[in-house]
């Protein structure tokens, strides 16, 4: 889903004001029955990741909920490459073109959620706590929600669903009492099955993701990501990470030499035998993957008992879009009770929710407690400890370094 960042310097080199972006005709998300007037017959234009089959029917499927409920239609913009809906909205301010944007919803977090909101291209105030169905939502017990790698959400993104990191492996072959219980234990797991484990080439998002596993685990002061880089010490902070990495790189797959392209085809790799530990960022992603015949129903899940990277995705209006309040009515119905049930069922998606089940009325409730979430996927108490994702700054160098160090094209 995560692109490659848009660096706050090419936002810059843009020449784009930093002047607040309110609207004089911004629907109010405070009266929404305004809102739902003004949205109805307006086309929206979901920029969102087109990667996955059972994401784009899942997003086919809200479309034809909110043309059903609400009369707007939602055309799905399918990237490959998230910056690159960052980088129509650059071009559109830097152009001048400050209404009728090309883009009205973006499923973004990270890095280019705090491009944007460094740079005032997102609509504002906060409307995600305006949305009817923000009273359903686990802000409370769930951190991310309000934080996006570190950076305050201040109501300019709305969340769509958790993550964590977990890894798969195929236990016919691979019994769970050998399986790592850290990166440490990954690297001596490594060692013993050489070429039997990779990671994507960064700055593929599950691949950078590996390496911000690594770096949280062997940074000697984790503190530290939480702020920006520090230049000074950069070197020596992520001097473990590359360490490591030098260690690791002989052990994979074709020897370092090639990388799987994706989430996808680590997948693919390990239902043919040619890996035999994967990892991925939604924990019912085997289970989902088992019942659509793609992982052999003997495939399990684990985690790191110390913890593995955890986050919440979301969906952002930017400032200038042409359908702001059909892009309302979409978030609004993205964390409804209906919308989200749905989606962590894993065999249409598998994507954990990010509403309290403790807020819902019975029969929603019942809903997502009836869910079979598949013989593959962790129950709560077994997914281990979150860790809270770098702050963005670390991505951007720390892909910048592995380039510099491993970059192969496959």
């Amino acid at each position: 889903m995560r692109g490659l960042l848009l660096t706050m310097g090419a936002i810059a080199a843009a020449g784009l004001s930093l002047a607040p972006m309110a609207r004089a005709a911004d629907p109010n998300p405070s009266d929404w029955q305004s809102v739902l007037d003004q949205a109805k017959g307006e086309t929206v234009y979901f920029n969102a990741w087109g990667g996955s089959e059972n994401i784009n029917a899942y997003i086919d499927w809200a479309g034809q909920r909110l043309k059903e409920q609400f009369g707007v239609t939602v055309v799905h913009v399918k990237l490959d490459d998230t910056a690159n809906a960052v980088a129509k909205v650059v071009a559109e301010k830097a152009a001048g073109r400050d209404d009728g944007g090309s883009v009205d919803l973006i499923w973004i977090n990270g890095e280019n959620f705090a491009s944007m909101k460094q740079q005032e291209l997102l609509f504002s105030p906060d409307w995600t706590t305006a949305l009817p169905n923000w009273a359903f939502v686990d802000y409370e017990s769930m951190p991310t929600i309000l934080t996006d790698f570190t950076i305050p959400t201040d109501g300019l993104e709305s969340p769509w669903g958790g993550a964590k990191l977990v890894f798969f492996h195929d236990s016919a072959r691979t019994p769970e009492d050998t399986m790592p219980d850290s990166a440490s234990e990954l690297l001596a797991w490594a060692e013993r099955n050489p070429g039997r484990f990779s990671y994507p080439q960064p700055p593929d998002f599950i691949g950078s993701s590996f390496l911000k596993q690594v770096l949280s685990e062997v940074i000697v002061d984790k503190s530290k990501l939480t702020k920006p880089v520090d230049d000074a010490t950069f070197e020596a902070d992520v001097a473990p990470l590359f360490a490591y990495l030098d260690s690791l790189h002989p052990l994979l797959w074709r020897g370092g030499k090639a990388y799987p392209q994706n989430y996808p085809d680590m997948k693919q790799k390990l239902a043919d035998g040619e890996l035999d530990i994967i990892f991925a960022f939604n924990p019912s992603e085997a289970s989902a993957a088992i019942k659509t015949g793609e992982l052999p129903d003997t495939v399990r899940s684990f985690t790191f008992s110390g913890g593995t990277l955890a986050n919440t995705h979301f969906v952002a209006i930017p400032y200038n879009a042409k359908a702001k309040a059909g892009a309302l009515v979409l978030a609004n119905f993205l964390i409804s009770p209906e919308a989200q049930a749905r989606k962590q069922d894993p065999a249409v998606w598998g994507d954990p929710t990010v509403l309290s089940l403790s807020k819902l009325d019975p029969s929603d409730r019942a809903a997502f407690e009836a869910l079979d979430l598949g013989v593959a996927t962790l129950t709560p108490d077994k997914l281990g400890p979150a860790l809270d994702e770098p702050h963005p700054d670390w991505m951007e160098r720390i892909e910048g370094e592995w380039r510099k160090r491993y970059g192969v094209a496959n």
